[in-house]
């Protein structure tokens, strides 16, 4: 099955706390992804020897649900929603709904 969102797509948040802010998917699990430095969440960690963590507060990246972000379309410049077509050559890519125009090149 292919995805409408990858790694290294540039997103824009459309729901939540960041919605408006732009940035790139750094990896996708399942039907969520992790978009760098959006949706930040404070974690509260006990210090590790074993692995050499520290204790502490850290900040990091929580997941996004895939319907909460839209693929960033450079042209218009605003989030576009995805679709697929099926090229002469036989290969299957990613188009924005709004203009026809591939993503992937």
């Amino acid at each position: 099955m292919m995805n409408r969102i990858r790694k290294g797509d540039q997103v824009i948040v459309i729901a939540g706390k960041d919605k408006g802010q732009r940035g790139e998917v750094t990896r996708v699990v399942g039907d969520r992804v992790f978009v760098a430095n959006i949706n930040m969440v404070k974690r509260h960690t006990k210090p590790n020897p074993q692995i050499n963590q520290p204790g502490g507060i850290i900040e990091r990246e929580a997941p996004i649900h895939l319907s909460n972000v839209m693929l960033f379309n450079s042209a218009s410049g605003q989030g576009s929603r995805v679709g697929f077509k099926t090229l002469d050559d036989g290969r299957k890519v990613r188009v924005f709904r709004g203009t026809g125009e591939v993503v992937d090149a």
